[in-house]
């Protein structure tokens, strides 16, 4: 009887075969890392560019805020405002800088600066002289001995904090104030400050709806000042003039306090704004201090308008 053996022509075939899949699963195998790179190496790129971009915005902020302290120390008298620009490795800079006494201070300003304020921005009277009570409130510090009455109001109105009872730390305080609506918070803080160390406001800086906040202001008396600040931007004597009988005049004193708007444009589509507010010093090694930086850099893309002057 004859034993049929497998012809070595059908073994060699299945060797073939073998060793072809084996080829072919680790050129998928190498395909499959190749592509695990290649996205590894995409997404590193995309982390060195914005990280390079952190970087270099950081620096131009820097360099914005160097040359506006030396604007400010180098003017006599320090100027209010101003803007300049300027470029480094094809990316563009604009920087605007306006005295804080442009703003109203949370911690100086009177009640009736604070109350005509929120009333121009929609509060009825009443209401904004509640919301302004509340305010200096929660600046104020408690009596040393006897009940804290306000405390007391806090915890009525099912809040679990106290009123800080001393000066505000920042402008995002003001959320935390009893009774104010968001809307208005909302709308008050562009106009409000922590860091100009004054009670009035420099009304040849000041934006429309603060000047129309000052107690007395009329509707005549502020086109009439928005007519003299155009004519005359310069002219303290007379702005001042047009304030006598108003409640809250022009401010005489100087803010030490700028805040800084800088611009930055990469030039391929990606824009940043940074805001911050200096102080400037008479330390040769320390020209200025920062009071407040916001970068802007994870902010969404400004629109022009963001930049205010």
């Amino acid at each position: 009887m004859m034993v049929s053996r497998p012809s070595r022509s059908r073994s060699r075939s299945d060797h073939n075969g073998f060793i072809v899949v084996a080829v072919l699963w680790i050129i998928s195998a190498l395909a499959a890392l190749a592509m695990i790179y290649a996205t590894y190496v995409a997404n590193a790129a995309g982390s060195i560019a914005v990280g390079n971009d952190r970087l270099q915005s950081e620096a131009l902020v820097s360099a914005a805020l160097e040359l506006t302290a030396y604007q400010l120390a180098a003017g006599d008298p320090a100027p209010t405002h101003g803007n300049f620009s300027f470029a480094a490795d094809h990316v563009s800079v604009i920087a605007q800088f306006r005295s804080e006494a442009a703003r109203i201070d949370l911690n100086r300003a009177p009640k009736e600066l604070l109350a005509g304020l929120l009333g121009r921005l929609g509060a009825a009277p009443d209401q904004a002289k509640d919301y302004a009570d509340n305010i200096v409130a929660w600046r104020t510090p408690p009596k040393p001995q006897g009940t804290n009455d306000e405390t007391a109001r806090y915890l009525a109105a099912g809040l679990t904090y106290p009123p800080r009872g001393g000066p505000f730390a920042h402008v995002d305080e003001l959320w935390l104030v009893r009774g104010l609506p968001a809307g208005l918070v909302e709308r008050a803080i562009p106009y409000l400050t922590v860091f100009s160390g004054i009670a009035g406001i420099n009304a040849l800086e000041a934006a429309p709806e603060i000047i129309a906040s000052v107690p007395g202001m009329t509707p005549d008396r502020l086109n009439a000042v928005l007519r003299q600040r155009q004519m005359a931007p310069q002219d303290a004597r007379a702005m001042a003039a047009l304030f006598d009988s108003a409640q809250v005049s022009v401010s005489k004193e100087a803010s030490k306090a700028t805040r800084v708007n800088v611009r930055i444009d990469f030039g391929r589509g990606r824009k940043i704004i940074s805001e911050a507010v200096i102080a400037v010093s008479d330390d040769a090694d320390t020209p200025y201090r920062i009071l407040s930086w916001h970068d802007g850099f994870d902010d969404p893309d400004p629109q022009p308008a963001t930049l205010r002057p």
